[in-house]
């Protein structure tokens, strides 16, 4: 019996096209994964199934999930077959928020608003952010999810000059910070491994002390102006950071 994954897969194939069929399968199954015809940790039908059902070479199916693998969609387990990442692989060296990081993934992203407030900057903050005692911020913490999961917990301080009020931000920070122009450009951040404590174990659907990421951010304007300090808690088992190295001579 035909599948509506195989059905979609088929109809995605032309073998008159100029494009190879492993990459043309490659991108049918990705946009499977991304339009959330295939969840998170949901199996793929074994390579010589799919071989079958598409009337395509072991091989083809092999080289497009390889590339897939590659792209952190798909995950080998030893024994069990292909199964959907569950993982989020984020990459350190691109500035992106979390609502683009999930939206990349074929995510849902949403959140779960804990606190707003407005306030001036604590001695710590005027520090990292190199503000002036009495400077006015916002500060806004929400816990973080990907379709029905918690990922993180957030708790971000901004420079309350660049928004138009505490509520301008909705859905996602960046892009209220986009709107208003002010954006950041550039970044640091810090990732530290620690271990949960019992509010964020109970926040993330986790045990206290399980294994956690901490990753601080200072965001900056292109003026060089820092605009946005957060510290993200992310459980240690839902997440992966990644990043490219390259040589220089």
């Amino acid at each position: 019996m035909t599948t509506p994954l195989v059905e979609r897969l088929l109809s995605a194939l032309d073998a008159g096209s100029s494009q190879p069929l492993y990459q043309q399968l490659q991108r049918a199954l990705r946009d499977a994964i991304e339009q959330h015809v295939l969840g998170p940790d949901d199996a793929l039908p074994s390579e010589r199934q799919l071989a079958l059902d598409l009337g395509v070479s072991r091989i083809t199916v092999r080289k497009a999930i390889d590339g897939l693998a590659g792209e952190g969609l798909l995950v080998s387990r030893q024994g069990s077959g292909n199964f959907v990442n569950a993982r989020i692989d984020k990459n350190f060296s691109k500035l992106t928020s979390f609502s683009e990081d999930m939206r990349a993934r074929g995510r849902t992203p949403r959140s779960e608003w804990l606190r707003r407030t407005e306030g001036t900057v604590s001695p710590e903050e005027a520090i990292k952010m190199a503000l002036s005692p009495g400077t006015l911020v916002y500060r806004f913490h929400r816990l973080r999810y990907a379709d029905n999961a918690p990922m993180a917990l957030e708790y971000a301080t901004v420079l309350a000059s660049v928004l138009p009020s505490l509520d301008a931000v909705q859905a996602s920070l960046y892009d209220a910070l986009e709107h208003a122009g002010f954006r950041p450009v550039r970044a640091l951040q810090r990732l530290r491994a620690l271990l949960l404590n019992e509010e964020q174990a109970a926040l993330l659907q986790a045990q206290p002390g399980d294994a956690g990421l901490l990753v601080e951010r200072l965001g900056y304007l292109r003026d060089g102006r820092a605009v946005e300090l957060s510290q993200s808690f992310y459980r240690g088992d839902t997440y992966d950071f990644i990043a490219e190295l390259n040589t220089q001579a």
